[in-house]
This record gives structure tokens, sequence and C-alpha cells, in this order.
């Protein structure tokens, strides 16, 4: 039997994404083959229950897909999968340079981690970084850059944990903060760059860190994964020149960091509970009367 193509859904192409690479897929019933490739592939089921028969790398499983299982194919390694009904994968697909990146910042020997084959994974993490993913490919106005780059991130460190059998929860209110001088640095970096796409790499180099470690010494330190309160600062920013400015909303929505004016408008609906537009009617109603006073 041919395998049949698989019709692309959503997908992260052309959103200049770094280290991942993700597409929502229907798959039709019968044969599908993927071949070996460069990336690393993780396959995670969508939808109703399926019979399947899968090959990965040789090894053989007859199985129901349900959703959330998962399967890990290391790059390099065919992969066939026979359903007996139509099904939607999300397939994220992670660059073995950040892998790499990761195992050494985590300080694990990069060549000594080696990614296995495995059928219908059960893992609360890595589901829970899949659904993020699906959940901005689904998004009218995709993520900061930042989030993803945190989602990369985080999908490395889980397969590295899984490929090390390493499954032990860590506390992270015993790791250490960011030092004074390091968070000042930091926050002030961020303030200043409001307006551009902010990079988790960037701010690592600033706090002299890697960008693995960063992520829980900037928690620690706030009390805030990196990208909520780059979110907030913009949309406290955004409301501040609403409050003091005459600007227009559309010239607010750039000067802080937005994708443009329904982003800057649905950000502030779910973090503020008000819209730029009842905001400037505050501000019209407390702002002095300028005209009377001149």
């Amino acid at each position: 039997m041919a395998p049949h193509a698989a019709q692309i859904l959503l997908t992260s192409a052309g959103r200049n994404w770094t280290g991942i690479d993700a597409d929502f897929l229907h798959i039709p019933r019968g044969l599908s083959h993927v071949p070996g490739g460069k990336l690393h592939r993780l396959g995670m089921h969508f939808g109703p229950p399926v019979k399947a028969d899968c090959s990965i790398g040789g090894r053989h499983m007859r199985r129901v897909q349900k959703p959330g299982d998962i399967d890990i194919v290391p790059a390099g390694v065919d992969g066939s999968w026979e359903d007996d009904a139509d099904c939607r994968i999300l397939r994220l697909s992670l660059h073995p340079s950040l892998l790499d990146q990761v195992a050494g910042e985590l300080g694990r020997d990069a060549g000594k981690i080696e990614l296995m084959p495995r059928f219908q994974v059960r893992d609360a993490r890595l589901e829970g970084i899949g659904l993020a993913i699906k959940a901005d490919l689904e998004a009218d106005t995709p993520s900061d850059p930042l989030f993803i780059d945190l989602l990369a991130n985080a999908l490395a460190v889980r397969l590295i944990e899984t490929a090390s059998g390493d499954f032990q929860a860590r506390d992270d209110r015993s790791e250490p903060k960011l030092s004074a001088r390091q968070l000042r640095m930091l926050t002030d970096f961020i303030e200043a760059n409001l307006d551009k796409r902010l990079r988790l790499a960037d701010l690592a180099m600033v706090a002299g860190v890697s960008v693995t470690r960063l992520k829980t010494l900037f928690r620690n330190s706030t009390g805030a994964p990196v990208h909520q309160y780059v979110i907030r600062r913009r949309v406290e920013y955004a409301r501040a020149l609403m409050l003091t400015t005459t600007m227009p909303a559309s010239e607010i929505a750039v000067a802080a960091g937005f994708a443009h004016q329904s982003h800057m408008t649905s950000t502030m609906r779910r973090l503020l509970g008000q819209t730029p537009g009842e905001i400037a009617r505050q501000a019209n109603e407390f702002r002095p009367n300028l005209q009377k006073s001149a």
C-alpha cells in the first residue's frame, strides 16, 4: 500500500521560530511514512482513538492511539504508521543543536545522551508543552518569540531527562536567584527594549547566565516566568501611555511591543479586565483640561 500524504492544517513555517518547528496535521486513513531527517520528531495524537500498526527504527507496535499519546522519533530514524481511521497529529521537530546546547547548560555530556525510538509515551510535561504550542498555532496573534523559546527549551530539557531516566521532580525553590545587579541589568534591558522582539538568548546574555539557567533564576527572583513578566510590563507601559499622552492606540501598541492594536486590546482585556478604549475614557475624565488651563 502506497503511503498517504498528510495535510498541513497549521504550521509554524514563516514565524521565525528558533530551535523548533511545529505542524498540526490531518493524517488520512491508511499508511503514512516519515523518512529519517536531521531533526528529532515528536508526534502527539489528537481526536478520537484509532487503531494503528506502528514501526520506528525497526521496532513495531500494534496499539490504540489515544489523545495525548506521544511517539518519539530521533533524528535519522524512519517511522511508519498504518491507521484504521483518519487522525490528527501535532508534529514537533526539534533541532539537535538545541538539544546539545541545553545538555551543556545542564552539565550533561551531549555525546552520551541518546534519544531512543519510543511508542505511546504518556508524559504530562511533554503533553503540556505540545498543547501550548498547538494553542499558539491556532491563535489569531502569535505569541511573543520569547514564549516559544521557553517552550523549545523546556521540550529539550524534558527529552534529556527522559533519555537519561531522570524523572525526579526538582524543587525550584531551592535554586539560587539572580543577583541584585543581574536582575537590575535584566529589567533595565527589558524596559529599554519593550518595543522589540525579545529573545531568550539575548536576555540570558545580558544576565551572564545560560538560557536554561535563566528560566529558573528569573522565576525565583521575580515570582513570574520571564515571558509573563515581559507581557505584564508591556501592558503596564501601554496603560501609562494612554493615561499620560494623546498618542493613538495604534502607535501605543507599536511602542509597547505588541504585534498590532488588536493584540494589545486582547492582552489588556485578559490581564487588566479593561480595553484601551475604557482606559482612554478614564484618562479623559481625570486628565486636566489643558485648554482651560492654558
